[in-house]
């Protein structure tokens, strides 16, 4: 959740380096912030809440210094105040820490620290971890004590410490993902690897329950066995233009926009490689689709594609809910995880529960080289490129169309999938244009001040409509609620009233009538009807086209929704880009 960076090296000023590269993780927490330079002779500490994407270097000059940790915060433990903003150091200040993640268990080191002495000045689970140290430190070496800290820490965590006298970070992992970027007599650590991408490409992965100490060089340690572990330098293959807005106004427009090019590289795989997977799936003893938030919603829409297309059943668990069905996997089943960031908690807790019962795992991930890439038996890419906007758009798309693809694989179609697919990506290249924007943007200025509205549809357009509801609620905060076309005279319909905006998602296939039904019942009851449909129908008041794209109807249906959520966002002087209350990648439970 919250965005952790770190520079070390004498070519750059660190702290003012740690700033830029916070800046560049705000979509991971910006509720505050703060950074931890190595001065002379003490840490020198400087905590701010707010946005750190406000905070202006050319008027607040950073002293020059060679090392620094740095911290945005995504609230968990405490509220919202400079005292429970990170870094957080020792009554001395010669110790500073920052840590993303829940230490489950810092109630009881609390109560045991407090009986030492050591006096709280947040509401933080993250001070313990601080105190904790410095109770090691003295008697023990900073590595050592490092060492005996860490192994008193339940829970998931990302942990960097630092320490006066001492010109070397540590930093540890427990479920929550740190970077190394490795430069010339310089090394960067991150939650992710776009904070440092302008100045390396060069990385190594810290994995789970390993340390790093670094000083002229990283020294990895496995916490468990104590011993060192070795590991390569791997060269990325991404641009640093990629995760910038460049002419966009906020990244949440630039990733719907970028969909143009999204979906070809999604399906852009190796046909082998597709059909081994297809295999794994059809002699599977009962799949399992788990994912959470968007990602959830894209494994319901494709058990649809796969019951229709493959003819098979799938089960769809949301990645939290996930441990209360394992007692139905067995050796033979599959878990197909999905999500962007290869780091949402709950997913990664999925997986392990799958590995102990000894089913196999495939993971449908954006972010090559995270925990649920390294932690899996087989990977599927989707290429869509760094997406930073905490709304998932491109994503989405991807994920659908790899889905969707292996569907068609499962039913010996691959061609087929793929034909379905390209044809559908150009379709959506001709829809994200100027003129249909506008017309969105019409539509959003005409709805913009309502207080709930609601998204129906019917088959794979029923988990759209749950997923359009996210979007909405994201990033407009307006109240809304997606349903099955079917269910709305089973209770929902009360909700109508004179005016409500209801949007049906309408597929030109044997659900058509069936949904336009439905939204005929809410247009009775004075709901205001937004068609999103290939074609113009009688009972909308607002109609938004889309094309007849069979099967990959979701993959058109949910892009307008994407651009209206955008744009209410905007028109109620929302910034889409960093929705309150929520960060990009939940690596908490």
């Amino acid at each position: 959740m919250c965005g952790i960076f770190a520079y070390s090296g004498k070519q750059k000023n660190a702290g003012e380096l740690v700033i830029r590269g916070l800046k560049k993780l705000e979509y991971r927490g910006y509720d505050s912030w703060g950074v931890a330079y190595q001065a002379p002779e003490k840490l020198g500490l400087l905590r701010k809440v707010g946005k750190i994407g406000e905070f202006n270097l050319e008027y607040n000059k950073m002293p020059e210094s060679t090392l620094a940790i740095g911290h945005s915060r995504w609230a968990t433990h405490g509220g919202v105040t400079e005292a429970n903003a990170h870094p957080h150091t020792n009554a001395e200040g010669t110790i500073a820490i920052v840590h993303n993640g829940i230490i489950e268990n810092y109630q009881e080191l609390k109560k045991e620290l407090e009986e030492k002495g050591y006096i709280f000045k947040s509401q933080t689970d993250t001070e313990t971890i601080v105190h904790l140290l410095d109770l090691y430190c003295k008697t023990d070496d900073f590595v050592s004590a490092a060492k005996k800290t860490l192994a008193r820490l339940h829970g998931r965590y990302a942990v960097l410490a630092v320490k006066t006298g001492e010109h070397k970070i540590i930093a540890a992992r427990r479920g929550s993902p740190l970077i190394i970027g490795v430069g010339e007599n310089e090394h960067f650590i991150a939650s992710d690897i776009p904070a440092f991408l302008e100045y390396t490409q060069q990385i190594m992965y810290l994995d789970d329950n390993e340390m790093v100490v670094i000083n002229d060089k990283p020294h990895f340690y496995n916490l468990e066995t104590q011993e060192e572990v070795e590991k390569r330098v791997v060269t990325i293959d991404l641009k640093p233009e990629s995760a910038e807005k460049g002419n966009f106004a906020h990244f949440m427009i630039k990733e719907i926009m970028e969909q143009k090019d999204t979906i070809y590289r999604a399906i852009n795989q190796n046909d082998t490689d597709i059909l081994k997977l297809a295999e794994e799936i059809k002699k599977a003893y009962g799949t399992f689709f788990v994912g959470c938030g968007t990602a959830g919603k894209v494994c319901l829409a494709a058990s649809y594609v796969f019951a229709k297309v493959a003819k098979r059943h799938v089960n769809v668990v949301v990645g939290s809910e996930f441990p209360s069905h394992q007692d139905f996997l067995k050796e033979k089943s599959l878990v197909v995880a999905v999500s962007q960031s290869g780091e949402t908690a709950d997913t990664l807790e999925a997986i392990e529960v799958a590995k102990k019962k000894g089913a196999k795992v495939l993971s449908i991930v954006n972010v090559v080289g995270s925990t649920m890439d390294r932690m899996s038996d087989y990977t599927i890419h989707i290429k869509a490129g760094p997406e930073k906007a905490v709304a998932s758009t491109k994503a989405t798309t991807s994920q659908l169309a790899i889905l969707t693809l292996l569907a068609y694989a499962c039913n010996n179609d691959l061609q087929e999938g793929k034909r379905l697919l390209i044809e559908t990506a150009g379709q959506i290249n001709d829809m994200l244009n100027p003129r249909y924007e506008e017309h969105i943007q019409k539509l959003a200025d005409k709805i913009k001040n309502v207080e709930s509205m609601y998204v129906i549809g019917k088959s794979v357009n029923y988990p759209i409509a749950l997923e359009a509801a996210i979007k909405l609620q994201e990033v407009s905060y307006i109240h809304a609620e997606g349903f099955a076309g079917g269910e709305l005279k089973h209770g929902p319909i009360a909700l109508i009233s004179e005016g409500t905006p209801c949007i049906v998602l309408v597929a030109n296939d044997e659900t058509r009538q069936d949904i336009l039904n439905n939204a005929q019942e809410v247009k009775a009851r004075g709901g205001y009807i937004i068609g999103i449909s290939p074609q113009q129908e009688s009972v909308f008041d607002y109609w938004i086209k889309v094309p007849d794209a069979g099967m990959a109807s979701s993959l058109v249906n949910i892009i307008p929704i994407q651009l209206l959520a955008y744009h209410l966002a905007v028109l109620r002087q929302n910034n889409p880009d960093m929705p309150r209350n929520l960060a990009k990648s939940v690596t908490v439970k």
